[in-house]
């Protein structure tokens, strides 16, 4: 069908046709080229005015005669015929293969072109799934797990909030139904091949999983929730060398008899992931977790975040291994809100980031796939998406989001990037399946979704008002939570000691410095960022404002030489620089060490980043025995901060701290 003629200037990247027939953005059109036949284009943007409407075109391209697509070089002849593409051309030339047995994900949007995924693509070159919240992330990825599961790949899904369990469950959203017949579906259950593990003090209907007590001690080290010292690490490996058995009571034991106080503090850590109760002598064997056939959800609702690292960390990790010994069959590893599993290197470093960048560089070669979900595309490991070949992108509108798209993925130019914010709900754009992105409509789901947002608001008017009384009257106040429980530091101090709870009063800053956002958590005792909750350090700010030109001038030269005399500096500065220097001692910038001035270890002088902070505000009811006295306050920690970052946001908040009373 003619659709209208070609208009006004035309290049070899786009062109404008008058609109004559019904046309919607994203239509395909066909148009005839005298030096390539008829070339694919698709409809990027629509206008009209008074007199006219108007449909901007870009050119997708045309098979060759060796069957290689390609790029037009010279553009189209004004007033050429622009013709609804029909789905036999579209195919020829976009050669999306009609797969019955890869992975049914929908229509192309506006045809009756089915999109099939080829499965072993997918698994052996991993698949990525980036929207915003409420864009259908975890709808689409119920489609895909409903298509993997029905071709009986083995599917072990990291379900941070248990959205994944409804797989169980057959459609029953009445207008859902009537779709699926449209796709010639029907509603299903897959109870069948679901097997949940989770807490089961949470659901009783949970296998309880039990992670190997037996690891080695790189393994260990990395799980404990803080950092050893040098001295910490050397007592544990000579503890670890003397047990044939690496346990967490053997190695409780083994370091209880050692003659120095620093084993208290490690004993803590390990004590710290024994009470976990994940780890077990008799642990879940991996052959039940990985299955022909069977799709396991490890379900970690209401689990602490830290809790859900260590748990990914090590069951990928030996799953990992257990694949490279060809021990259990290949399998699919589905990582939901990835970004808290794999975060970019500028937001902190999760337990779990090592395993999983392992296996995105080299799970192919052993038949280990990775799909990444994630409603922050910026804030996932930037080396992680690059390696993905197959990305299924919904609905997103962070600018930060969209450029880590546009960054790790091919094909994407400026107007798909305009589109994925313009993205319906239930549409989604296909990369890495053909040459060119596609513009995809999903099918629905058989099984029933999981993934809906709670209704907050009630049909009764009084209900809601009621819960919202209930929940005020919880008293609860926005902590963050360190590794460290009061029972812990009761065992760092046995006997009589009186052990406090403090909260020491916080900001939480959401910052962005050269396009990267981060946090950064600073108190209010002392103005100072915090750089390790678990002991409470903190390290001040310069404020480069109360310094003098000779000063600053100082400073940035001692920056370069790290280590120096005040002849030295003096030397590459100037001979009245000698006054700076005794002024940068007392203000706290310098200090001697074995006859040399260096930098001061209690001011940030490197790049903020390195300090940024990974942590949640949790809301919780809490006994406590003391607020810290604030000693500044958000508005001077907003100006200071303004220096080094842009200041996004800001949230108060308390950090809990457990303290000896030595009254």
């Amino acid at each position: 069908m003619k659709l209208g003629l070609i208009v006004g200037k035309t290049t070899t990247t786009t062109f404008t046709f008058e609109v004559e027939n019904q046309v919607k953005k994203f239509d395909y059109v066909q148009v005839y080229h005298p030096d390539y036949r008829f070339v694919l284009c698709q409809v990027v943007e629509i206008t009209r005015d008074i007199e006219k409407t108007l449909a901007k075109c870009i050119p997708l391209g045309y098979r060759d005669k060796h069957g290689i697509i390609k790029q037009v070089r010279t553009p189209f002849k004004i007033g050429t015929e622009v013709l609804t593409a029909e789905d036999d051309f579209i195919q020829a030339v976009i050669e999306l293969k009609q797969d019955k047995n890869g992975a049914y994900l929908g229509r192309i949007d506006g045809k009756s072109i089915d999109v099939f995924l080829d499965l072993q693509k997918v698994l052996t070159k991993h698949l990525a799934v980036l929207a915003k919240s409420g864009a259908g992330k975890s709808y689409t990825v119920g489609v895909l797990l409903e298509e993997i599961i029905t071709k009986r790949v083995p599917l072990l899904i990291i379900d941070p909030h248990g959205e994944y369990s409804t797989l169980k469950h057959p459609n029953t959203n009445k207008k859902e139904i009537r779709q699926l017949k449209k796709f010639g579906l029907e509603p299903r259950s897959f109870t069948d091949y679901v097997v949940e593990y989770g807490d089961v003090e949470m659901n009783s209907s949970f296998r309880p999983l039990k992670l190997s007590s037996q690891m080695e001690a790189a393994e260990l080290l990395h799980m404990l929730p803080s950092k050893l010292t040098n001295v910490q690490q050397g007592l544990l490996y000579n503890a670890i060398k003397n047990i044939p058995v690496l346990t967490f009571e053997s190695l409780i034991t083994e370091l209880e008899n050692m003659d120095t106080n620093q084993k208290w503090n490690i004993i803590n850590l390990i004590h710290h992931l024994y009470k976990t109760k994940l780890f077990s002598l008799d642990p879940t064997p991996y052959f039940e977790l990985v299955i022909g056939g069977q799709c396991t959800i490890i379900n970690m609702k209401g689990m602490m975040p830290e809790t859900q690292e260590i748990i990914v960390y090590k069951l990928l990790h030996d799953l990992f291994l257990e694949r490279k010994k060809d021990k259990i069959p290949p399998f699919f590893a589905i990582v939901e809100e990835a970004h808290n599993f794999i975060p970019e290197r500028s937001f902190g470093e999760a337990k779990s980031s090592s395993v999983i960048r392992n296996i995105a560089s080299e799970g192919r070669k052993f038949g280990l796939g990775l799909a990444i979900i994630s409603q922050r595309p910026a804030r996932v490991d930037k080396s992680v998406l690059s390696q993905i070949t197959t990305q299924i992108i919904l609905k997103v509108t962070n600018p930060l989001d969209i450029k880590a798209i546009s960054n790790s993925v091919e094909g994407i130019n400026a107007e798909s990037e305009n589109e994925i914010k313009n993205l319906s709900i239930g549409n989604a754009l296909l990369t890495g399946v053909v040459d060119m992105p596609l513009y995809v409509q999903i099918r629905p789901r058989m099984t029933k979704h999981g993934g809906d947002a709670i209704n907050m608001i009630k049909k009764d008017d009084k209900d809601i008002i009621e819960e919202l009384d209930k929940f005020n009257e919880k008293d609860l106040l926005p902590l963050i939570q360190t590794s460290v429980t009061k029972n812990d530091v009761k065992l760092m101090y046995p006997g009589t000691a009186i052990i406090k709870t403090k909260l020491l009063p916080c900001i939480l800053f959401d910052l962005e410095n050269e396009g990267v956002s981060f946090s950064l958590l600073a108190s209010l005792q002392n103005g100072e960022i915090v750089t390790d909750i678990t002991q409470g350090k903190t390290k001040r700010l310069p404020d480069f404002r109360q310094l003098t030109k000779m000063e600053f001038g100082v400073l940035k030269k001692a920056f370069v030489l790290k280590e120096f005399s005040p002849s030295e500096l003096i030397g590459q500065v100037s001979p009245q620089a000698t006054g700076s220097i005794e002024s940068l001692v007392k203000k706290g910038y310098f200090t001697v060490k074995n006859g040399k001035y260096v930098l001061s270890d209690n001011v940030i002088l490197n790049d903020i980043k390195q300090h940024a902070f990974s942590g949640k505000i949790d809301f919780q009811n809490i006994e406590y025995d003391e607020i810290i006295e604030s000693k500044t306050n958000e508005v001077q920690m907003s100006k200071l901060l303004s220096d080094f970052a842009i200041v996004r946001d800001s949230r108060k908040c308390y950090l809990t701290m457990y303290v000896v009373d030595n009254n």
